[in-house]
């Protein structure tokens, strides 16, 4: 398959990715108050996956497994359509289906009934699968719950033996439209066709793990503006946000950051302000320990700022446009005196706080997580630190991550950025950013989330929106991490040096969407070959 082949611009418009709740909904409004026959989604939506089918997989024969709702019908649309172009096709009948279906229009599929009931039913299912080039996952609907029943798990397990490429229509069966949990069996895909908008539980792991590739088309939907709805931070978006700079200016107009880091951890002062610089702050000061002097001067362009003397500090925060407070400083009684001072003297300054200083946070110093909203502040935990802050364990917030973002976000006003597969940015209105362009194995590396706080601090002081700082900052990094090539042999010095390619490509608004890496998620609207 030619990851190239399906590529158009994508994101220039809000991409959207309901839960499976506001996707039905959605569809009823569609139909019910806007006017969209309901024949005519079902119609446009297995057009569009037979064009898809097509242009990836162009050759051998297409089976689908078709269930007894809407999605089996997209399914046999789509088979219907690709039988009009010549290609080789058949259906099992999973679900309560008339094998003379209205929605063939008489065409012949060749359709048979699978029966887990009757003795060696997945045996012959696996023989009438094993000459498919191409399986089309057409059983259960994205607003499916719980694990699927005996009938659609046989036939499940079946797909997954099979040799054939396997493409799921709007998401892979079992696999649950909101959450992403898979409570049973559910389709491993090769390629996911998402009608529409990708659904949420197919960005969230485990569910992720079994679309593949996602590919979303657009079957007929009126605008969706509900924002409610998760967005997806694509490089149209991220291109959006970009901050620019005046023809005339200097360093003092451009954002000065002051980053609090790297006393007992001198090295995560140094990746955050390198990349500050590299993400356009004009300047960058660096508060630490005199310890950790002689390792900050690794980066020449940075200001140091003795951290231990208070009024040097206060005044360095208030000489500020932003700050990034908390990687590397340790979690010591000198650390937690520097929240403190940095909390008291921002003011309404916007913020990043990160790592250590979330920890002292979640031990009360400062006031705790409810003294620091307002202004424009940025808290970016891991799961860990997010744990701590909420007082629960890590695998309740592994288990809820947008809930659990979103209520953080909402209960101490401030953007929480939540680490992760995929990293989240929730609203304290509600709103909810989905990263779609990181590698999170790759950046599964000590020092990565320096990076991070370095580029949302340097976009919070060139006046970037809090929310989109986040979001744009995650963009970056996923990008710059992406065009390394590196994999597991990734480090953030790496992700830092390549940051200058991915803005570049960013600041052409034409360019953002074909030269930045952005695998997960596409966007196309084929025409037949």
């Amino acid at each position: 398959m030619n990851p190239d082949s399906l590529r158009r611009r994508f994101g220039k418009a809000v991409v959207r990715a309901p839960t499976a709740a506001q996707a039905a909904r959605y569809d009823r409004i569609s139909i019910d108050e806007r006017g969209v026959p309901e024949a005519a989604l079902m119609e446009n939506a297995g057009r569009q996956a037979a064009l898809i089918i097509d242009r990836l997989f162009p050759e051998g024969p297409v089976v689908a497994l078709v269930g007894s709702g809407n999605n089996g019908g997209d399914a046999l649309v789509c088979l219907r359509a690709l039988a009009a172009w010549g290609r080789r096709v058949s259906a099992v009948l999973v679900g309560n289906r008339p094998e003379t279906d209205p929605v063939l229009h008489g065409w012949d599929l060749s359709a048979s009934v699978f029966d887990p009931g009757r003795p060696g039913a997945e045996e012959q299912l696996d023989r009438r699968l094993e000459p498919a080039a191409v399986l089309v996952d057409g059983l259960l609907g994205t607003g499916i719950r719980g694990a699927p029943r005996a009938r659609q798990a046989g036939a499940i397990r079946a797909a997954n033996r099979a040799h054939g490429a396997v493409v799921a229509l709007d998401a892979p069966s079992g696999v649950d439209g909101t959450s992403g949990d898979v409570p049973g069996t559910a389709i491993q895909a090769d390629v996911t066709i998402a009608f529409g908008w990708p659904k949420l539980g197919t960005l969230m792991h485990p569910g992720r793990q079994h679309c593949g590739r996602i590919v979303a088309v657009e079957i007929g939907f009126p605008p969706a503006d509900d924002k409610q709805w998760a967005q997806l931070i694509t490089p149209g978006w991220a291109s959006g946000v970009l901050p620019g700079r005046a023809a005339v200016t200097h360093k003092n107009a451009v954002g000065a950051i002051a980053i609090v880091a790297g006393s007992a951890m001198p090295g995560a002062a140094v990746l955050a302000a390198r990349s500050a610089f590299r993400c356009g702050a004009g300047l960058v000061r660096v508060c630490a320990s005199l310890r950790a002097r002689e390792v900050v001067a690794e980066v020449p362009e940075a200001i140091f700022v003795d951290a231990r003397n208070r009024d040097a500090l206060g005044a360095t925060v208030e000489q500020s446009d932003a700050v990034a407070l908390g990687p590397g400083i340790g979690t010591d009684g000198e650390a937690a005196a520097q929240v403190e001072a940095v909390l008291a003297a921002r003011g309404d300054r916007p913020a990043v706080i990160d790592a250590d200083a979330l920890t002292l946070l979640a031990c009360g110093a400062g006031g705790g997580p409810g003294a620091v909203g307002g202004g424009g502040v940025v808290v970016t935990p891991h799961p860990g630190e997010m744990a701590r802050l909420v007082g629960a364990s890590t695998t309740d917030v592994q288990g809820d991550r947008v809930g659990t973002a979103r209520r953080f976000a909402a209960a101490h006003g401030v953007v929480t950025l939540l680490k992760g597969a995929p990293s989240l940015v929730a609203e304290p209105g509600g709103g909810l950013l989905v990263s779609t362009h990181e590698t999170p194995s790759a950046l599964a590396v000590a020092g990565m989330g320096d990076v991070l706080t370095g580029a949302i601090g340097a976009c919070l002081a060139q006046g970037v929106d809090p929310v989109a700082a986040a979001g744009l900052a995650l963009h970056v990094t996923g990008a710059a991490a992406s065009l390394d090539g590196g994999g597991a042999s990734l480090m953030p010095s790496d992700v830092v040096e390549a940051i200058p390619a991915a803005l570049s490509a960013l600041s052409h608004p034409g360019r953002a969407d074909t030269d930045l890496p952005f695998p997960f998620v596409t966007f196309d609207q084929p025409q037949p070959s």
